[in-house]
């Protein structure tokens, strides 16, 4: 004796294929769209830290590029400043002080009526204190332009980004 199933159990089993077949599916796209958002992210994450290396380069550039510059300037003053110390103490040169020197009285003058009419100069002592001061306003000035620069670049830098 054969049995024959029915009609409901045969739509059953032939539906089944297709239901089990569309939930496959559907898990396979929900997966598919989870890895595009994936990739969509680390795409993102990729072009942000490439611009931050650009951007990063380029500052690294123009700090290296300002840094030489005042490092040469400095060179060149400090060089300008032993120039001027030396001359000074061959006796080439001399440092005069915007000074005044009054008048000697007659009653202050050793000589009968003769004032000192010398110039002000710097004391010997007082000429490596002197030197030391140029060599350290040479120095303050480059490192203020310097950073004046740095900050001139980043505002540029600023600028660009926001699209102003």
């Amino acid at each position: 004796m054969t049995t024959t199933p029915s009609p409901l159990r045969l739509l059953l089993l032939s539906v089944l294929p297709f239901v089990i077949a569309g939930l496959a599916i559907y898990v396979l796209v929900v997966k598919l769209d989870n890895a595009q958002r994936e990739r969509d992210q680390a795409q993102y994450e990729r072009d942000g830290l490439r611009e931050a290396a650009r951007i990063s380069g380029e500052l690294l550039a123009a700090r290296d590029a300002i840094d030489r510059q005042r490092t040469q300037e400095l060179t060149h003053e400090r060089n300008q400043n032993q120039l001027l110390q030396r001359a000074v103490d061959a006796g080439s040169q001399r440092l005069f002080v915007n000074a005044t020197c009054p008048a000697s009285t007659p009653a202050d003058s050793r000589a009968s009526g003769v004032a000192d009419a010398g110039s002000a100069e710097l004391a010997a002592n007082a000429r490596p204190a002197y030197f030391a001061l140029r060599d350290q306003l040479a120095l303050s000035r480059q490192m203020i332009l310097g950073l004046q620069a740095h900050v001139r670049v980043l505002q540029d830098h600023i600028r660009r980004a926001c699209g102003r």
